[in-house]
């Protein structure tokens, strides 16, 4: 609400509050764009990709695919082309791709993510319980599938621990192990053919969900898992990683602890089966965690004077498995290897959809933490390089990404963060990255397989421990967040806890629904706040809460800065019955910052800034009449500033209590009406008093 010069407001006519103007001047200096660029212009954007001009066409292969899908647009209506390039959008981005800048930066990054992939991909599927080789498809399908339907520039996608983790405790429970785990070998592939229809159950069950949502347009559901929420899933997730391997690592053939509190029976597990550990396994463990966390860290160090990360996983694959080929540790020390990879993909199969009842309650966490990852990773990495994303077409990316991927036996599968961090440092620019990974797996798949054969299984498991390092370290963040918001840090301690305790898709639930519950406790706690005009401006602030409120001519300036609904309505009620001095709250001894003092003239007048109200529903219209009521009866005549036109009492229309109270704010366009205080309406509030707007 602004003023005009000369108002006057709680202070009084003729009188200013305490509040001194920051700017030391009558009126604010206008911030126009060109002032706003000198102050804070500094940083200059990533460049996009230029939009295409007005009658130029694009030149080449790429040309004649814009042309064909103008001309498919133009046969089926003019919406049919504009639909078809929102849900293809390398029909957007590919005719105005700048081969010569960008094509090299995603080449390199693009075989650099896929050598990761490959290590990464295997041991993941160990995380799931399925055998490697179905991680290396994990790796193939939903990339490729992204790079034609995402809108993440800088995104990678395929496997993901925390999935990962969550999708092998759904295959644990859906196909345990029989009790002594002696299997012969047919029955151990009857048992992993199991388990790999089970994750793909899971996989195509979550991608339908996904679709469902994206059929409703609930792409917005994205913002109530809020940063703090994911922050503290993805590090407690890891924590969960951590200790499920660490019976790989000592060479302990433990059972796999699902449910609540599984990360303390896996300690306690492995604890006791201590003395029995493999001191080849132990040793190999040792020295791959030795060499793969210096990488790591030096690759974080240096990123900017590397030309590309160093490539520690793959080196370690490589020393590995010619240490186990040429010492014969598989046979010698019973070291567990990889063993054979089969070449080729395999024949696609509808999963078992028998299982569907089953797996949905495993599903539906599964695709909010996978759309959750992923929307939020292409958001930040969007507003790093200045451009937008759709995250309802994101949703229907992962949806047909996990839906197709099931059919090759694939398990759930979403964005990662390591992999887009090493795109990203590595020059990555746009989507075409994604089909040079493709190609450094399809490579693996069909010719250089038999090189992982003897790969032991324990230096899988340490690349699974050393990929999760970014998300340890989002722990030290805390002491930022406590500085920032405490009510935050409430939130990932919370969410934490929760998922480490618990579980992770437990921890998920209790996160959103307790991130939830502070925002509406926030709502809560809100106070009616007196306004009074700053000195030298026409800023009308809240006052200091050291300040006696004085209603100079009865008049006082009240504004709610919160929705008026049915949960708030008791703490406007009582906030505004303190302030005017109604009710039981108006009778009570005055505190510091309290109303007036007895002394003071009582209020006749009140106009009440709904500008911060940004809606109001059915029970908090009926608290605004009743209070006109209360205060018709008390000769305080109520006034109402800066209501919203379209939404302010739900459905929309006029703000009316009763024949007497025509309340300001419902122009056409939703602009709402401003009181205008000046000496000529306050001498007509003090001789005759009525409600009054502008």
């Amino acid at each position: 609400m602004s003023g005009l010069p000369g108002a006057g407001t709680c202070p009084g006519l003729g009188e200013t509050s305490d509040l001194k103007s920051p700017l030391g001047a009558k009126f604010r200096e206008p911030l126009t764009e060109a002032r706003f660029q000198q102050l804070f212009g500094d940083a200059e954007p990533e460049p996009e990709l230029p939009a295409e001009p007005r009658g130029s066409r694009p030149c080449g292969r790429w040309a004649r695919w814009a042309r064909w899908a103008r001309r498919a647009g133009a046969r089926s209506g003019p919406g049919a082309g504009r639909l078809l390039r929102a849900r293809l959008p390398p029909l957007r981005w590919l005719p105005r791709y700048r081969w010569r800048a960008w094509l090299l930066g995603d080449a390199v990054a693009g075989v650099t993510v896929g050598i990761v992939h490959v290590p990464q991909g295997m041991a993941f599927a160990l995380l799931t319980s399925v055998p490697p080789v179905f991680g290396l498809y994990t790796s193939f399908f939903p990339v490729l599938i992204y790079t034609l339907l995402g809108t993440g520039r800088h995104l990678s996608t395929g496997t993901f621990a925390v999935l990962s983790l969550m999708t092998g405790s759904a295959v644990e429970r859906l196909v345990p192990e029989p009790l002594g785990g002696n299997l012969s070998a047919i029955g151990r592939e009857e048992l992993d053919a199991q388990r790999v229809g089970a994750a793909a159950a899971l996989a195509f069950a979550s991608g339908a969900l996904m679709l469902g949502m994206f059929a409703l347009q609930l792409g917005v559901l994205s913002t109530f898992l809020s940063e703090p929420v994911v922050k503290a899933l993805t590090s407690g997730a890891a924590l969960h990683v951590l200790v499920s391997q660490l019976p790989s690592l000592l060479g302990l053939p433990l059972p796999r602890q699902i449910g609540c509190f599984a990360l303390f029976k896996t300690l306690a597990a492995v604890l006791t089966a201590l003395p029995r550990s493999s001191p080849a396994e132990l040793t190999i463990s040792a020295l791959s965690l030795a060499l793969l966390v210096p990488v790591k860290e030096l690759n974080v160090r240096f990123r900017d004077r590397l030309p590309t990360p160093i490539p520690g996983e793959i080196v370690m694959v490589l020393l590995a498995s010619v240490l186990c080929f040429t010492s014969s540790l598989d046979t010698r020390y019973n070291v567990q290897i990889v063993g054979l990879l089969p070449g080729g993909f395999p024949q696609p199969h509808l999963p078992n959809l028998a299982e569907l009842p089953r797996i949905l309650a495993d599903s539906l966490p599964i695709a909010l933490v996978a759309f959750a990852v992923s929307a939020s990773l292409a958001s930040i990495y969007a507003d790093k390089y200045s451009y937008t994303i759709d995250s309802n077409q994101e949703l229907l990316a992962h949806g047909v990404s996990n839906l197709i991927s099931s059919l090759f036996s694939c398990f759930p599968n979403s964005a990662t963060l390591a992999t887009t961090s090493l795109l990203v440092d590595a020059g990555g620019n746009t989507q075409l990255a994604g089909l040079f990974s493709c190609i450094v797996v399809l490579s693996v798949l069909l010719w250089l397989g038999p090189f992982f054969y003897y790969l032991p299984k324990a230096v899988l498991a340490c690349i699974n421990i050393s990929s999760m390092r970014q998300m340890f370290f989002q722990m030290q963040e805390l002491p930022q967040l406590w500085r920032i918001s405490r009510m935050d840090f409430a939130v990932w301690m919370v969410t934490w806890v929760a998922v480490v305790i618990l579980s992770v898709d437990l921890g998920l639930a209790i996160g959103v629904v307790f991130s939830m519950m502070t925002v509406v406790c926030r709502t809560q706690r809100v106070q009616c706040l007196a306004l009074g005009l700053a000195e030298g401006t026409e800023l009308y602030r809240p006052l200091r809460e050291s300040h006696k409120l004085r209603k100079a001519r009865g008049l006082c300036v009240l504004s709610y800065p919160a929705p008026l609904y049915f949960g708030t309505r008791g703490q406007f009620r009582r906030s505004l019955e303190w302030q005017l001095g109604l009710g039981e709250a108006g009778k009570e001894a005055p505190k510091a910052d309290g109303p007036p003092d007895a002394a003071a003239e009582p209020v006749r007048v009140v106009v009440l800034d709904c500008s911060g109200i940004t809606f109001a529903d059915a029970a908090g219209a009926r608290e605004v009449v009743q209070l006109a009521s209360r205060c018709r009866d008390a000769g305080i005549h109520l006034l109402l500033a800066q209501c919203h036109g379209e939404g302010g009492v739900e459905g929309g229309g006029p703000w009316r209590l009763g024949s007497d109270w025509t309340l300001g704010g419902v122009g056409g366009g939703g602009e709402g009406h401003s009181v205008v205080l000046g000496p000529k309406n306050l001498t007509r509030l003090s001789s005759q008093p009525q409600c009054w707007g502008h």
